[in-house]
């Protein structure tokens, strides 16, 4: 089968695409034929070694494709079935073995891009905003990257929890987009100053929580933007990690709460991860969550994703075409 390997850290050319055998299931396991693989900053943090893992290795936390065969004593999941996965690693390849217990089946009538589009994104959306701080009617968020893939869907259930949401993005284009996704003041932070607009639009008490996947370069402001006890839930850093900071600062800001939570930590057991994928999935297939797919790269041009990824050019989902 053809697979995307990473021999030794590094950038977007430490991808190799190589042939390798196709691997069989063990017990408790599944071999999917893959047909999409969804593409994640989470790849990139591994294909630079800012996440750790024994070289070589296959890049990829999520896909979607057709059960091919299982492995002794499988038998929720059977050959033909259509299956949805993330959080597994491996899945830029042809084939993937993966553990029975991380499958969930797609529901009738969603395809296999919106499927592996939404499992990653779509779970993280839903922990941030229904565990880490579970907004209510009436509170209200500050989301940065409101336009991008897992942006774009915490604005959206967000706006289902009845929060108001406030968002950055980068340029006009991509506040049309969130705007579209339902945010109530699309921020331009190249030309405005985010702080100063959020203080502004919240009567200067601040928002409850600011969800923010960028890091460096928008933390300490987002700090500002907090009411006091507010939450800043730091899930991914996009702009480089955030250097280490006073933790008396928190007190001074008015007893704020920082977390760096993960998607692993929010997936402890099959019935969450049933309760997540399940809210998200038929969120998708009913037409209440909506997707936006950017782009889809066949997977020998997984670098160029990676690329497009981390040059901010993405509005959206990014994914690849395996089959």
């Amino acid at each position: 089968m053809r697979v995307i390997q990473v021999r030794e850290p590094g950038g977007p050319e430490k991808m190799v695409l190589v042939e390798a055998p196709e691997p069989v299931p063990g017990p408790g396991q599944a071999l999917v034929k893959l047909v999409v693989a969804g593409v994640n900053f989470i790849d990139v943090y591994f294909r630079t070694g800012a996440y750790k893992a024994e070289v070589p290795f296959t890049l990829g936390s999520e896909g979607a494709g057709t059960v091919e065969s299982v492995g002794p004593g499988v038998t929720d999941v059977a050959p033909g079935d259509r299956v949805a996965y993330a959080m597994v690693r491996g899945s830029y390849a042809e084939y993937a073995v993966v553990p029975v217990g991380s499958l969930v089946k797609i529901p009738s009538g969603l395809d296999f891009s919106a499927a592996a589009a939404a499992m990653l994104q779509g779970m993280t959306a839903h922990y941030l905003t229904h565990s880490t701080y579970a907004l209510k009617q009436g509170e209200s968020c500050l989301v940065h990257a409101a336009a991008g893939g897992v942006g774009g869907l915490v604005v959206q259930m967000a706006r289902t929890c009845g929060a108001r949401v406030f968002g950055t993005v980068s340029n006009r284009e991509k506040a049309d987009i969130a705007r579209a996704n339902g945010v109530e003041a699309a921020i331009n932070y190249v030309e405005q100053d985010f702080e100063t607009e959020v203080r502004m639009l919240t009567g200067g008490r601040g928002v409850d929580v600011v969800y923010d996947s960028v890091g460096k370069v928008t933390f300490e402001k987002s700090l500002n933007c907090l009411r006091p006890r507010g939450l800043m839930a730091l899930f991914g850093a996009s702009s480089g990690p955030v250097p280490p900071f006073d933790l008396g600062v928190l007190n001074t800001k008015g007893s704020l709460f920082v977390t760096r939570p993960g998607l692993a930590h929010h997936l402890t057991s099959r019935e969450e991860l049933m309760w997540r994928a399940g809210d998200v999935l038929q969120a998708v297939a009913s037409g209440t969550l909506r997707l936006r797919i950017d782009s889809t790269f066949p997977l020998a041009a997984a670098a160029e994703a990676h690329k497009a990824l981390e040059a901010r050019k993405t509005s959206g989902k990014v994914l690849l075409a395996i089959s």
